[in-house]
């Protein structure tokens, strides 16, 4: 459970850089925790207001790795730029094998395949640790997020009303599921 496995090239851009997906280490969280508090500080993909320490950021890797969850980096040139995680979707053993995820790339590196690489490798990983689906929880103030999810087969299942506040209103929230 939560091995560390060597890095996977996934695509080649432009100038002839390569993208890699790997584990997440400790060493990472620093750069994790500012790709995910500039969402947090400054759109509303996350109902989240309070932004994460790189201490914090670094703990929930070692724990979703001990607990055989995912968490993942896209990396270019030496430097992250995304994340992915997947959990548990509640507590209790009858959602043992029902995940959700975050997934959140730099927005200096959008549109470069880093999104799609990240959630292949975490769908194969949620497949390998018995997963039967993976669920995203999207803010519907997120269209290009719910757009990203449908392109790579996530079917909308819900919609929350008014179940997230932030930035003094009240949000929708879009449930989407893919089967594994």
């Amino acid at each position: 459970m939560g091995t560390i496995a060597d890095a996977a090239t996934v695509g080649s851009e432009p100038g002839g850089a390569d993208m890699a997906v790997r584990n997440a280490a400790e060493a990472d969280a620093a750069e994790i925790a500012r790709i995910w508090n500039r969402f947090i500080r400054e759109t509303a993909a996350t109902f989240n207001s309070v932004e994460k320490p790189a201490d914090e950021v670094a703990a929930l890797i070692g724990q979703r790795q001990r607990e055989g969850k995912a968490f993942l980096v896209a990396e270019m040139q030496g430097r992250v730029i995304g994340f992915a995680t997947f959990f548990q979707l509640r507590a209790g053993a009858g959602y043992a094998r029902t995940f959700e995820h975050t997934v959140q790339v730099a927005p200096e590196a959008a549109d470069q395949g880093a999104g799609r690489a990240l959630m292949a490798e975490l769908e194969r990983r949620a497949r390998d640790a018995g997963g039967h689906s993976l669920h995203a929880c999207v803010s519907a103030e997120n269209p290009g997020g719910v757009a990203f999810h449908e392109r790579i087969g996530f079917e909308r299942i819900a919609v929350l009303p008014e179940v997230g506040r932030k930035f003094d209103r009240w949000m929708d929230l879009i449930v989407m599921r893919k089967a594994l």
